[in-house]
């Protein structure tokens, strides 16, 4: 195990400075600052007063790691942790893994990739004692990134982390995906195309069981054909549409609005009118959903409550009253209703 002796005897300074320094007594330069902390973070300690004192002590401070603040579903949860998060007296410090910036798609299926980021900050988090950490997903998935023993409370917002006692709270895919479908047959529509995402993708999964669930509900035989698994984006849309149109569709359903924005140039380019014509059914909510003429009948996804309950989740950890250790929390999305969507007149 690394002491504070070695972190010492690796940056040429006294135990005493180090000591300073990681509890945060601000009694050495800059510099020297700075060669104790990416020493602490290099070698992976955890200073003795943390896992002792943890309990009984408290800093006031929680953690928040981010895989990426760019992606469109981080920033509202974000905003909703530290809105409640002031509310409740506590400050914030956010690590940003930038896994989109670093990698572009290539680290979603490899956790190795985000373990290389998401590990230091874990231990870096541990080194500043934080009273709690919450992982905030870019996506939600499945995931095993919490390390193994760690003596801080975490909470994961949109994602599930394998490690039984943490708690994860996710949108409820399956409902959400079972109310897009189910406006479409409260409208008349029985042939509904689906405009999928990635075959392997957790998303895409539950948000097909969700229609499954409402195809079957109206007496409705489910047709792989009028499936197309795509991507997430409006090209994805647009180049899916000539593989349903000529299935005797009277709609379709996207699974992301940026998807639903190509369903719509296709659309146009043939002279096919959205809401008169043909039924769009979108999800998500995006802000550019709200430029679409006319207006996207949409899923809105719960992303400021899945930020409001986490924080109320860690703050009943913290207190020793949390009665939801481990369990998989599911809110349902919204449904947001527009003229994209109306009576099939076939």
């Amino acid at each position: 195990m690394v002491t504070i002796r070695d972190i010492a005897r690796e940056c040429g300074v006294s135990i005493a400075t180090v000591s300073n320094i990681v509890n945060g007594k601000k009694k050495a330069g800059e510099e020297t600052e700075k060669r104790v902390m990416e020493a602490v973070e290099r070698l992976g300690y955890t200073p003795n007063n943390v896992a002792k004192g943890l309990r009984s002590r408290r800093s006031g401070l929680i953690g928040v790691i981010v895989e990426d603040i760019c992606q469109f579903t981080v920033p509202p949860i974000v905003e909703s942790i530290v809105h409640h998060l002031e509310d409740a007296g506590m400050q914030t410090v956010i690590k940003n893994l930038r896994l989109y910036s670093r990698w572009s798609d290539s680290w979603f299926n490899d956790e190795s990739m985000v373990l290389s980021v998401s590990e230091p900050a874990f231990r870096e988090f541990a080194a500043h004692m934080v009273d709690g950490v919450i992982y905030v997903g870019a996506h939600m998935r499945n995931v095993h990134i919490v390390p193994e023993n760690y003596r801080v409370p975490v909470i994961m917002s949109y994602s599930i982390e394998h490690n039984p006692d943490i708690t994860s709270v996710v949108i409820d895919e399956v409902s959400s995906g079972y109310e897009a479908v189910k406006n479409l047959i409260d409208n008349g529509h029985r042939r509904i195309g689906i405009v999928a995402g990635l075959a392997d993708n957790l998303h895409t999964i539950l948000r097909l069981e969700g229609a499954k669930k409402a195809l079957a509900e109206a007496g409705i035989k489910y047709d792989p054909e009028l499936v197309v698994y795509a991507g997430w984006q409006r090209v994805d849309g647009y180049n899916s549409m000539p593989k349903l149109i000529d299935k005797n569709i009277t709609s379709v359903f996207c699974m992301a609005d940026r998807m639903a924005g190509g369903v719509y140039i296709y659309l146009y380019d043939r002279r096919i009118k959205v809401g008169r014509d043909f039924s769009v059914m979108g999800y998500d909510k995006q802000d550019i959903s709200d430029f679409f003429s006319p207006s996207l009948a949409t899923m809105a996804l719960p992303l400021s409550q899945i930020g409001e309950l986490s924080v109320n989740l860690l703050l009943d950890r913290l207190s020793d009253n949390s009665t939801d250790k481990g369990k998989i929390i599911k809110i349902p999305s919204t449904l947001v209703k527009g003229d994209s969507v109306q009576r099939c007149r076939d």
